[in-house]
Parts: C-alpha cells; sequence; structure tokens
C-alpha cells in the first residue's frame, strides 16, 4: 500500500517556529527568518523502543543539593545577575553588540576564578597574541589561565580533557565548527550542533560553560532560537559604545532571578564595578537648573536614582519637534500629551528634547512623573528645589499613579541626601530622614515641586 502522508517522508523545518516544508526554502513562510529552514527525517513513533538508562531515576528529596551551590566568580556585580555564581555544569550565554565589553569582562571574571583552578578561555575570532594583549592591559593575568585559539570543535574538546578546567569561556560560539556537519561556522545548524556538544561536555565534566553569542540588529541572539532554551542563563551586556556605562542584565536564569541587573563602567584600564551606580546618573551643580528632575528607577531588586532633563524651545507651531535619548518614546509622548490636555501647558508650538544623564535608559512607568516636572520646570523656567524626587507613573485622566517598591525607591533617596519626595497616594512605609507630599493628580504634583520648601512630611 502506498503511503499517502507527508509525515513518512524527510522534509524541511524551520527551526525557529517549526513551520514544516516539503523542499527547501530560504526563508520561512511562518515566520518569515531567513535561513532557519534545514532538512529533518521523519522517525516513526512506533519504532522507538524502550533504551537503557543512564542514571536511575531516585526520590527528589535525595538528590544532593552540593552539586548546585554557586561559587563566587570574583565580580560581585556579575554574580548578582547570575544568583550568586558560577555553578558546576551550567551553560551561560552572554551576548552583546561588538564592542561593548563582552570580552573584557569575560577575560576579568576568567582571571579572578583561575585563583582557584584552571581555567580555559578559547578565543575563536581572535589570535592568542591579540587576547594576552588585551589581558595585560587591563590586568587580567594568571599563571591557571589557558588560553587556546581554536575554531575546531573537536580540538574544544580535547582542550577540556587536558586541561580539566573548572571553567571555559568559547569566545564565541558563531566560530566554532563542527566536522560532520553541514554549514559554514555561524549558521543555524553548525551553532546548534555545537551549542549541544558543548552542553553536554559542560553537564557530564561538571564544568561551567559560558558561551558568547553575537546579537542581530534588532538585538537578538544571533543563531536558532533553540539556543537560548538551551543554556541554563541567557545574559544580555549593554551600553552605549560612547558612554561608560555597562549593564549586564540576565534574561533567562535556572537559578535566580531574571531580571536583576549589573553594572559596570568601562575604561581604558578594564571593566570596573560599580556598586553604587547613582553618582553616574545625576549631575552635580552648585545651584538647581531648570529642565531637571530626580527620580528612582528600579533595576531588578536595585534601586538607582536618575536624573531626567528637558529643553523646551519656541517654533513654528505645526512643526514642534520630539526628541528622546534614555526614555521611551511612547511614553513620553503621552505624558506631552497629558500635561498639554489635563495640566493646560501648550507644548504644540514648541520642540521638546528629554533625555537621561550617564546612560541610563528609564523604561519603567516610575519616571513619568519626573518626565512631566522637568518639561514643566523647562517651560517656566523655574527649577526643581534641590534634595527632591518624584516617583509616579502618570496616567491619561491626568492623575498620578502608585508604583511598585515605593518604600525601597524612598530609602535609596534618603540614603543618597535627598530631604523631600513627590509620590502618589498611599506610599507606604517612609523611611526616617526624608519628608514625603502625597499627590493625587499631575497639578497637585507640578505645584509641589516648585514649592518644596514649605512641605510638611506625611
Amino acid at each position: 500500500m502506498a503511503k499517502n502522508s507527508t509525515k513518512d517522508r524527510a522534509g524541511f523545518r524551520c527551526t525557529e517556529c517549526g513551520w514544516d516544508s516539503l523542499r527547501w526554502v530560504g526563508r520561512c513562510g511562518e515566520c518569515q527568518t531567513w535561513g532557519s529552514v534545514s532538512e529533518v527525517g521523519a522517525p516513526s513513533a512506533a519504532s522507538m523502543k524502550p533504551g537503557a538508562v543512564t542514571t536511575a531515576a531516585v526520590p527528589i528529596t535525595s538528590v544532593d543539593l552540593r552539586e548546585a551551590v554557586s561559587t563566587p566568580s570574583g565580580m560581585s556585580e556579575l554574580d548578582r545577575v547570575l544568583g550568586g555564581g558560577l555553578v558546576a555544569g551550567a551553560v551561560i550565554l552572554i551576548a552583546g553588540e561588538p564592542g561593548v565589553g563582552k570580552s573584557t569582562l569575560l577575560l576579568e571574571v576568567a582571571a579572578r576564578t583561575a585563583e582557584n583552578g584552571p581555567v580555559l578561555y578559547v578565543t575563536g575570532e581572535e589570535s592568542a597574541s591579540q587576547v594576552r594583549m588585551r589581558a595585560q592591559r587591563v590586568g587580567a593575568m594568571h599563571d591557571h589561565l589557558m588560553l587556546a585559539a581554536e575554531t575546531d570543535l573537536g580540538a574544544v574538546l580535547t582542550h577540556i580533557d587536558q586541561v580539566q578546567p573548572r571553567l571555559v569561556v568559547v569566545d564565541s560560539i558563531q566560530t566554532i565548527s563542527a566536522a560532520g556537519t553541514d554549514g559554514a561556522p555561524g549558521g543555524v545548524s553548525q551553532v546548534r550542533e555545537v551549542a549541544g556538544v558543548l552542553i553536554r561536555a559542560a553537564k557530564q565534566r561538571g564544568v561551567t560553560m559560558i558561551l558568547v553569542g553575537h546579537v542581530t540588529k534588532d538585538g537578538n541572539v544571533a543563531g536558532p532560537r533553540t539556543l537560548e532554551h538551551l543554556v541554563d542563563v541567557v545574559v544580555n551586556v549593554e551600553g552605549d559604545r560612547h558612554a561608560r556605562l555597562r549593564l549586564v542584565r540576565a534574561h533567562k536564569n535556572r537559578f535566580g532571578p531574571a531580571d536583576e541587573v549589573g553594572c559596570f563602567e568601562l575604561t581604558d584600564e578594564g571593566i570596573k564595578e560599580l556598586t553604587d551606580p547613582s553618582e553616574l546618573f545625576i549631575s552635580r551643580r552648585h545651584e538647581p537648573v531648570s529642565g531637571t528632575a530626580i527620580t528612582v528607577a528600579m533595576e531588578g531588586t536595585r534601586p538607582i536614582v536618575a536624573e531626567v532633563q528637558a529643553l523646551v524651545d519656541p517654533t513654528t507651531p505645526g512643526n514642534a519637534r520630539r526628541g528622546t535619548t534614555g526614555l521611551d518614546a511612547s511614553r513620553v509622548a503621552m505624558v506631552l500629551a497629558v500635561l498639554e490636555s489635563r495640566a493646560g501647558i501648550g507644548l504644540k508650538s514648541c520642540d521638546t528634547y528629554t533625555a537621561t544623564v550617564g546612560g541610563v535608559k528609564l523604561t519603567e512607568p516610575a519616571a513619568d512623573l519626573a518626565v512631566a516636572v522637568s518639561v514643566a520646570s523647562a517651560m517656566t523656567k523655574q527649577p526643581v528645589p534641590a534634595g527632591t524626587v518624584l516617583i509616579g507613573e502618570v496616567g491619561l485622566a491626568g492623575e498620578v499613579r502608585r508604583v511598585t517598591a515605593t518604600p525601597r525607591r524612598l530609602a535609596e533617596a534618603a540614603r543618597l541626601g535627598f530631604t523631600h519626595a513627590i509620590v502618589a497616594n498611599d506610599p507606604g512605609t517612609v523611611p526616617a530622614g526624608i519628608k514625603v507630599y502625597e499627590a493625587s493628580d499631575l497639578i497637585h504634583a507640578i505645584d509641589a515641586a516648585f514649592r518644596v520648601p514649605r512641605l510638611r512630611g506625611v
């Protein structure tokens, strides 16, 4: 009997979304991803037979937790993101744009981890001498830091068996190729095969594996989407190439929270931790300047005090421009519309520019109130008194809404010497040393911001 089902024939499948096709195409017909369609077999489920097990099933209560204990990497900011440090057998994917500081950060981590045992650093993009020059410049030198310039997967596995490291850094996975696998290095098939082999090697040998990945023009990790599902931790290194600030942000973490952020400063001498990054995000002046306002943003569980600046310049009616840097453009546009409609501040005939200080990006709604007050301050040329922070989300009806973790934000502001805060109704616990004014709507918040000396603590 002839088989009339396409399931019994080999076909092609998209590695991103699973779309099936009877013939190869360069672009997926479902998710429109280029180069993601590859040939697959069609094994029948009926032909599958029970096989030998590698380890016997045991009660979950008898599983030894010591194998999952993390050890410090030597950089507390990175440990904060990873959930405590490096876990044996864990596979970490670190991605970022070229020149953002991925290799410099990992050289620092490798050198500090080498103080407790051998570390293998595999470079596929640069020669060993180039890596040595960078390591010497940033002070990441150690006798137990082993360096190998390899692009063949088999050679990498041999180095791992010979060195017996506690940490392996592969920079980058797109440069490593597996013999016998179709495609050029960095292609979908190659990346999937190389990642699968390295992940199995890490699990079997109990070695922490850090894979460096490239990103696309959209900021996503290059290669098949399954790569992010296979690894234990996905970390992105973010930052403007023209600024010193670098943020290490976890997007997936099997060993801790997935919303933590580590702050670093990239200098000529290497990359340095910023345990108190708020100093970078606030301008230091002797006298208050109009068009500025201070807010407290949350990056994971960490409160960060940041400054919002605004500039309002009259222009020809109907040709007003809106520019934003470090802020969510759509939220800024909404706040400007609320200012005009609910607070009576005319901005239709004015160019309005808003920005943050120090390269920090504020995307959460808690910065709405600071944006609104900074624009009002720039419009009226009246500065907000020093020592004042503004925390709150602005609604379309002109109301000021309470945001999460308000007590923690106020505590951070009080620690840095701020004495007054304007927040939404019911701020919760108020720390000592800071006076709080509750504003139910935007008009009352703006009015309070310009008469802070007469505020009364709640």
